[in-house]
């Protein structure tokens, strides 16, 4: 069974930022005054970046829990690299998206073959890195003029 999620991304009117909501909750994105942006949040790849992050961590504690791992802490280091000129347009060849994300398990674990495992379960079953390693299609199923 399907579960969707739905968001709401409005501009807020100052500079470039924007404020996101999802259920009752509400985060500021932007971009740093040197890209135009007033620095109010982080940008969306930035954004996209943490979502891969977080997304790992849940995966990591839910499946400690789910297996008995006694796991004391999970942190999660991300970096992934974009190339201005392709979003911008000036290089047609450059990607517009992220061209390749690297990541940093660190498990706070007595067990480490217990550990091993459970950061490559983690790693195959986590939503976000689904979708940042599988093509998802994007459907703009509207355009309202107001």
């Amino acid at each position: 069974m399907l579960s969707t999620s739905k968001v709401a991304v409005e501009s807020t009117g100052s500079g470039l930022a924007v404020k996101a909501s999802c259920r009752d909750f509400e985060i500021t994105f932007d971009e740093p005054c040197e890209m135009g942006g007033t620095n109010e949040g982080m940008n969306p790849v930035e954004g996209v970046l943490c979502s891969f992050a977080a997304c790992q961590t849940i995966a990591t504690l839910i499946f400690a829990g789910a297996q008995g791992v006694p796991l004391e802490g999970v942190r999660i280091e991300a970096e992934g690299d974009l190339d201005p000129d392709g979003f911008m347009g000036i290089n047609p060849d450059a990607r517009n998206g992220l061209q390749e994300v690297r990541f940093t398990v660190h498990l706070k674990c007595a067990d480490e073959e217990a550990a091993k495992k459970l950061a490559d379960l983690a790693e195959k079953q986590c939503p976000v890195s689904d979708c940042l390693a599988n093509p998802v299609p994007v459907v703009r199923t509207s355009l309202v003029i107001e």
